[in-house]
């Protein structure tokens, strides 16, 4: 996977902060806690309360949106969750009570800060984690090409990958002159003492002709083991690992010329082609020695590619044991039982293509396994590659149209329509229309604005007209006070929630796709319930952010910068520059002449960007 992750919060004070706040609360008269739907939003009250508590003049500006979630997020650790029954503390430690089989999840998380909201709560300590911004897979990132193609000397071997994944056919092209180097069989020692002390006697043969050498090794262990054994025997040597990368090329060009030695991991001086010194394709070109296979052919096949290039001689040979981690994960008992029944001791190799043969069909399982995994990851990534598409999508035409006031609307009435299918049910009497009101208070209007007797009695969509119809008003006054900005600031709401939905939405769906595979031990498909999981969260992701773009765009207290303060704003590349806190000159308040009556809640008429009660109302 590619992933691009940030911390999840830059510092834990407000987890704390907003758990002080919390448990100053009371219920009923700074929050409305609604059982049924678990749902707690503050009153009038909590809300002067919030303000005076974290030193703001308006809990509603979008500069507040991260203490507005912290808030929401203390409230429902407080009030909708319990302890021992929700979570468990042990060790020090918060952990998950699942619902279904009442055992805690170690290692899962609540996502969006609700985990160290309890840990605030609870008094433990409060765990910065890393959030996941954005991911995709490199299969799906290559996919989204119009045209792949590629060219390399090692792709047959992957042959069948590049076709399922991809759809690509490998074509071989023969070389352009017939290869030289001549492949040796492998040869194959009880231990891997045999195995290195064998390799060792053949570089100081084979140097004392002056042919140059690479020696492939698999880790950066075995390398540093090799040339602590070549020292002994006073071999000159360069090694090339990840130690001393930078002068990886220099290394690698000089490898071929007389009496060199080198010892590389496999990996390591790829794309450095070897040239030949003098004198050195009488002695037989390079030799490559491989002290381990590789649990990939490809990567075998790219040391034994070094030498022999362009028609040089060279050759090559892998020295291997019965130790080596591809043969114990591989049956190599059959093969020791055979040795020791011929009474071969360390120092006598097996020199055989049919163990050569065994060996890479040991190392097609593993890349048939490998290849398996990367198909499941891709399955699970499909699922989020659609969501992908979605989202992305919505955010280029928000940035790439005129205007979003469509869209916005039709944010605002789907928010709306939700709300009251999920609180009011028609087939009661007389509903308690109170969480209602009450939600319309905290994401729609003032308090006091909706009112029982505007509702008793009427059908879902005499409610939705109603309403509807104070939220035009409210919209139509948004839009005459922020005036000729007011599309700037419909796209900075939008990219805004948004961008704060899904980077949190990709990170609870990292952490499911974690923790899913234990389904399959209760006879469950785990990729179909990731399918079924996902598509849900997703839909929740989206009435969230439809909910918070309707609550910004109505609820947003916005003082507009001078043209001078915007264009330099807009040198740096932001896009959020009606928010006059953000520059340096603000707009002075002006004397105003009381005219109509301003409402207690309502910006103040003087342009300070206050509350009219907490300004000249005062």
């Amino acid at each position: 996977d590619s992933i691009i992750s940030g911390e999840a919060e830059k510092s834990t004070s407000l987890y704390t902060q907003a758990n002080v706040f919390a448990k100053m609360l009371k219920n009923e008269e700074d929050y409305n806690y609604d059982k049924k739907t678990k749902s707690v939003q503050l009153t009038e009250q909590g809300i002067d309360k919030a303000e005076r508590m974290f030193k703001i003049d308006n809990l509603y500006d979008v500069k507040n949106v991260e203490i507005i979630s912290h808030i929401n997020t203390a409230l429902r650790a407080h009030v909708t969750l319990q302890r021992d029954v929700d979570y468990m503390v042990h060790e020090g430690e918060v952990l998950i009570v699942d619902q279904f089989t009442g055992r805690t999840m170690p290692g899962r998380r609540f996502s969006e800060g609700l985990h160290q909201a309890i840990e605030a709560k609870e008094g433990v300590q409060i765990q910065n984690e890393s959030k996941t911004m954005a991911s995709i897979t490199f299969q799906n990132y290559f996919r989204m090409y119009n045209k792949l193609s590629g060219m390399t000397g090692t792709a047959k071997t992957e042959e069948e990958e590049f076709r399922n994944i991809y759809n690509m056919t490998v074509t071989q092209i023969p070389t352009n002159r017939p290869v030289q180097r001549v492949d040796k069989p492998d040869l194959i020692y009880i231990s891997q003492k045999g195995k290195f002390d064998a390799v060792v006697e053949d570089v100081i043969e084979k140097h004392k002709k002056g042919q140059p050498i690479l020696l492939g090794t698999v880790a950066v262990e075995t390398s540093e083991y090799i040339s602590n054994l070549l020292k002994k025997r006073g071999i000159r040597h360069d090694v090339l690992n990840a130690k001393n990368h930078e002068r990886e090329a220099d290394i690698v060009s000089k490898a071929g010329q007389k009496g060199a030695v080198t010892i590389a991991t496999n990996m390591a001086g790829r794309g450095t082609d070897i040239k030949l010194g003098e004198g050195v394709e009488e002695l037989g070109g390079l030799a490559v020695i491989g002290t381990e296979r590789h649990e990939s052919r490809r990567i075998d096949d790219q040391l034994r590619g070094r030498s022999g290039r362009q028609g040089d001689k060279g050759d090559s040979r892998f020295y291997l044991s019965l130790q080596d981690e591809l043969m114990v994960r591989f049956g190599s008992d059959r093969l020791q039982k055979m040795m020791n029944r011929l009474g071969m001791d360390d120092s006598t190799p097996i020199e055989s293509r049919m163990v050569s043969r065994a060996v890479e069909s040991a190392q097609k399982r593993v890349e048939g396994n490998n290849f398996d995994a990367r198909k499941r990851i891709l399955e699970y990534d499909d699922v989020l590659r659609k969501q992908r598409e979605i989202i992305y999508g919505e955010r280029n035409n928000i940035i790439d149209s005129e205007s979003s006031d469509e869209l916005v609307q039709g944010m605002l009435r789907s928010t709306l329509e939700t709300a009251i299918r999920y609180y009011i049910n028609e087939e009661e009497d007389d509903p308690d229309y109170e969480p209602f009101i009450n939600y319309v208070d905290d994401v729609f209007l003032s308090e006091g604005d909706l009112k029982v007797e505007d509702i008793r009695g009427k059908d879902h969509e005499d409610i939705f007209e109603v309403v509807w119809a104070k939220i035009e008003k409210v919209l139509e006054s948004q839009r005459s006070k922020i005036g000729e900005q007011f599309n700037e600031f419909e796209r900075m709401i939008l990219l805004r929630s948004i961008d704060a939905h899904w980077t949190d939405h990709i990170d609870t769906m990292d952490q499911l796709r974690q923790g899913i595979h234990l389904r399959s031990y209760g006879q469950q498909n785990p990729l179909r319930d990731y399918q079924n999981e996902g598509h849900q969260l997703f839909d929740d992701m989206m009435t969230a952010i439809e909910e918070d773009v309707s609550k910004y765009i109505l609820k947003s207290v916005i003082t507009v910068e001078d043209d001078v303060e915007r264009e330099k704003t807009k040198d740096l590349g932001k896009a959020e520059h009606v928010n006059a806190e953000d520059g340096k000159e603000k707009v002075k308040p002006q004397p105003y002449v009381k005219g109509e009556e301003v409402g207690r809640n309502d910006p103040c008429p003087c342009g300070s960007g206050k509350k009219y009660k907490n300004c000249h109302g005062a």
